[in-house]
């Protein structure tokens, strides 16, 4: 069975790539590397190096055939959707007109695609459930909801089913730590390097992180299923940023304090989820506790710091 991937060279692209290809799904990419790497990409599948804003997608999708289409390229920042919100809509809008036309002309069965625990702006309640109201913060934010209203519609217009998975804060191996984004990556790379790592605003802010293997299994079952429509990606567990430093430095035996610094614009303050819904219709919950998963994820780092001369 063939299923194309977008950003499919990325951090949690790649992932979904390498249990795909471990349960031979005919498997291939479309990514312009920008921040991708080709060390993600499993040689198992197909690789085509272009931007999903590109025409020539159309070329890929007549040669793959896909079946299913899982469109995880995109825009990723929120302090850059404020910065710059044309680039942010042109890659997340119309990046994805561009490839949800791609899959009306080829008859693409479903699509897959990952909004972001950033719609919900301030919880009015907690955990966040699938109904709960929207109140976007940021470009980010309105670009990444916007896509589930064209998801609707297309369905509606050409009968194209969709899963939204709306993740919260993804984190594990091949994450950058170079972006603003992923805090894990950030405070593993600080830690293992001895160096203070910041923390914008008092550190209490509350999170919610899934590990990047779980949802990659969520993207799997969101293929094998026949359910649709919208689902949460999350532990339901709650962590702030100061516990989460500390987890890391206990495991690495290490107390490095970090520094505070003034929050940043479109950062919400408090955010975990339910999965209560993709638990019942799809049989997904999280496997991975976060301990487990800081380990795993700091085993990688200071296996990929060593080879790359960081540490």
């Amino acid at each position: 069975m063939n299923v194309l991937i977008t950003g499919g060279a990325g951090f949690i692209g790649s992932h979904i790539v390498d249990l795909l290809v471990e349960k031979h799904y005919k498997v291939s990419i479309i990514d312009n590397l920008s921040h991708g790497k080709k060390e993600n990409i499993n040689s198992k599948a197909v690789f085509y190096e272009m931007d999903i804003r590109n025409e020539k997608i159309l070329e890929v999708f007549e040669k793959e055939k896909p079946k299913f289409v899982i469109h995880n390229a995109a825009q990723i920042s929120v302090p850059n959707s404020i910065v710059d919100p044309v680039n942010d809509a042109s890659i997340n809008i119309m990046g994805t007109i561009n490839v949800l036309e791609a899959a009306r002309k080829f008859n693409v069965k479903k699509i897959i695609y990952p909004a972001s625990a950033a719609i919900f702006g301030e919880p009015s309640y907690l955990p966040i459930d699938e109904e709960h109201p929207l109140e976007m913060l940021s470009g980010y934010g309105v670009t990444k909801h916007t896509v589930e209203h064209y998801l609707k519609v297309y369905k509606s217009l050409y009968n194209i089913d969709y899963v939204s998975l709306r993740c919260s804060n993804v984190y594990g191996p091949r994450q950058d730590y170079s972006g603003e984004g992923g805090v894990i990556a950030i405070f593993c790379e600080k830690l293992l390097n001895n160096e203070r790592p910041f923390i914008y605003g008092d550190g209490y802010q509350i999170r919610d992180f899934v590990f990047v293997k779980d949802v990659a299994r969520a993207y799997l079952m969101a293929i094998e299923s026949e359910a649709q429509g919208i689902f949460n990606v999350c532990t339901n567990s709650k962590v702030t940023v100061n516990e989460l430093l500390s987890s890391i430095n206990s495991i690495l035996h290490k107390d490095i304090a970090p520094i505070y610094t003034d929050s940043r614009e479109g950062d919400i303050r408090d955010s975990y989820m339910s999965y209560d819904k993709i638990n019942r219709l799809l049989g997904w919950k999280p496997e991975k506790s976060l301990i487990e998963g800081l380990k795993e994820t700091l085993d990688y780092y200071n296996k990929y710091s060593k080879s790359e001369s960081i540490v």
